[in-house]
């Protein structure tokens, strides 16, 4: 290759990277689809052995989804919602609680002075307001920009939600044509090889995305069930919640686990319930890691421990929380390539003339 060419190449390459960061704000909702449309793929390929037609399959799989959507709002969304408000009702009885066994451990043990009465604080927000009143006059021009700001941005959030079935239909209905195209373009000397790895790509994604979420559902079920039979305040919320956050290793189980502990000790104040939230954790984390992540996701991302808490800090620490979400599955791509280089060293003259006696 002349050095035109991979300049050209290059220039090509950046161009199209800032062309992407530029638009990435409106890029969102067209990116959900394509994930949901890689996920439910098979579901269509499955219908069609059944003789049915790509569209009339897309149609099926699009009253499948709207159903799951639709039960989610009649019986998951209120029940979470009217947790939600019962803990935001409860949260001033919480903290009186706590005050009465934090403010007492901390002058004893630590030897600080601590007031956090309610008159303190009533006192102490009245005599701040009546010292910034005045101020505050010229923070109305910009408190109305932000409402009209958060207007527009609730307008362009209703507009992505709305964007995201319509080209999740598209997408499905095209998903072979568009993988046809892609595949015309890849250049026939690399074709064998690239399919490949592609394919490999594919399975080890697919297999563990599929297999991540039927984790994270069984996870937010025996949380919750396990919780409400020990009759334990906002287990569902608890519950939903540990689950979500299970798609990042431990982190579902710190977080469900410090909040059902809290939860418990504030409901019951004693040590017994406190010992059965811990039993409802660890045994949901044993069925976790003996059932649900052998049998759904098993060995697909082939990733060592070690490895897989590198791949979520180091996702964190470069992209923040979407870098923490797209941490395992990047790595488990990277690592299909990983083993290829590999072979290919091993298979090449280097690797045999190092290793010739």
């Amino acid at each position: 290759m002349t050095d035109t060419k991979k300049w050209i190449i290059l220039l090509s390459v950046t161009i199209f990277c800032v062309f992407v960061y530029k638009i990435s704000n409106i890029l969102t909702p067209f990116l959900i689809a394509a994930i949901l449309a890689y996920l439910t793929n098979s579901w269509v390929v499955f219908l069609q052995k059944f003789h049915i037609g790509r569209t009339f399959g897309v149609i099926i799989v699009f009253l499948i989804l709207l159903s799951f959507f639709v039960l989610s709002l009649i019986f998951l969304i209120p029940a979470l919602e009217e947790q939600l408000v019962n803990l935001v009702e409860a949260l001033p009885s919480i903290i009186e609680r706590a005050k009465g066994v934090i403010v007492p451990w901390a002058e004893q043990h630590l030897k600080l002075s601590l007031d956090f009465s309610a008159s303190s604080l009533q006192d102490t927000l009245q005599n701040t307001v009546e010292q910034h009143w005045k101020q505050g006059a010229r923070y109305l021009p910009n408190i109305f920009a932000t409402f009209a700001g958060s207007s527009l941005v609730i307008i362009g959030f209703l507009t992505s939600l709305l964007l995201v079935p319509v080209v999740l239909f598209y997408l499905l209905r095209d998903w072979d044509r568009l993988l046809s195209s892609m595949h015309a373009l890849i250049p026939r000397r690399i074709e064998p090889v690239t399919v490949h790895l592609l394919k490999e790509c594919d399975a080890v994604l697919s297999g563990f995305l599929r297999g991540q979420l039927l984790v994270m559902i069984g996870l937010g079920l025996l949380y919750s069930l396990g919780l409400a039979l020990f009759q334990i305040n906002w287990a569902l919320l608890i519950g939903v919640i540990a689950g979500l956050l299970s798609i990042v290793p431990y982190l579902g189980f710190i977080v469900g686990l410090l909040s059902a502990l809290i939860a418990a000790f504030f409901q019951f104040h004693d040590w017994l319930h406190l010992l059965y939230v811990l039993l409802v954790f660890v045994v949901a984390q044993s069925i976790e890691g003996m059932v649900l992540t052998p049998y759904f996701v098993g060995d697909r991302i082939h990733l060592h421990p070690v490895a897989v808490i590198f791949a979520v800090l180091a996702g964190g620490s470069l992209f923040g929380f979407f870098g923490i979400l797209l941490a395992l599955p990047v790595a488990a791509v990277i690592m299909v390539f990983v083993r290829h280089l590999r072979d290919r060293y091993i298979q090449s003259s280097l690797y045999s003339m190092w290793t010739k006696p």
